[in-house]
């Protein structure tokens, strides 16, 4: 939402920030859901197999987590697989919003220390820039919940 506090250079246009703010909100959210479904499936059914990914299911993922240092790797995987899947669906409808931000801001924190220990910053040196970000997203709606715009806000329920 608009700050009431804040002056704005162009007045006029407050009402039109107002109004786009819960869509906007709404985008954000669906957006950073979303984007957890093709990694799920990717280390999970082996969907986008020429992506330079190291695993193509379940048994590939735990190994690949195993040597890593992730252990016991076959624990970590369906986690994995489940936070993106199922989590990432959920805060793309805003349904059991603050649930799901928590499980991907887990996996994600675990992913930026993991993409610093690899390639540091830059993500074209599979560094953390871009997990950084996403980071940041779902810590939002962690903290702000699903909005307006929301399953949650439609059942009435804020969780």
């Amino acid at each position: 939402m608009i700050d009431p506090s804040q002056t704005l250079f162009f007045p006029a246009l407050g009402p039109l920030y107002q109004g786009l703010a819960p869509w906007t909100e709404a985008a954000l959210r669906a957006v950073a859901g979303l984007w957890l479904i093709p990694h799920g499936l990717r280390n999970t059914f082996g969907f986008f197999p020429t992506t330079g990914v190291r695993s193509h299911n379940l048994t590939e993922l735990g190994a690949q987590l195993d040597h890593d240092g992730y252990r016991p790797g076959k624990l970590w995987a369906p986690a994995i697989s489940i936070t993106q899947l199922v989590g990432g669906p959920l805060l793309a409808l805003g349904l059991f919003t603050r649930p799901a931000a928590f499980a991907i801001l887990l996996f994600l924190l675990v992913t930026n220390f993991e993409r610093w220990r690899v390639g540091k910053y830059f993500w074209n040196q599979l560094g953390l820039e871009y997990t950084v970000m996403w980071t940041v997203v779902t810590f939002y709606f962690l903290v702000h919940g699903g909005g307006r715009i929301s399953l949650d806000h439609l059942i009435g329920r804020a969780f």
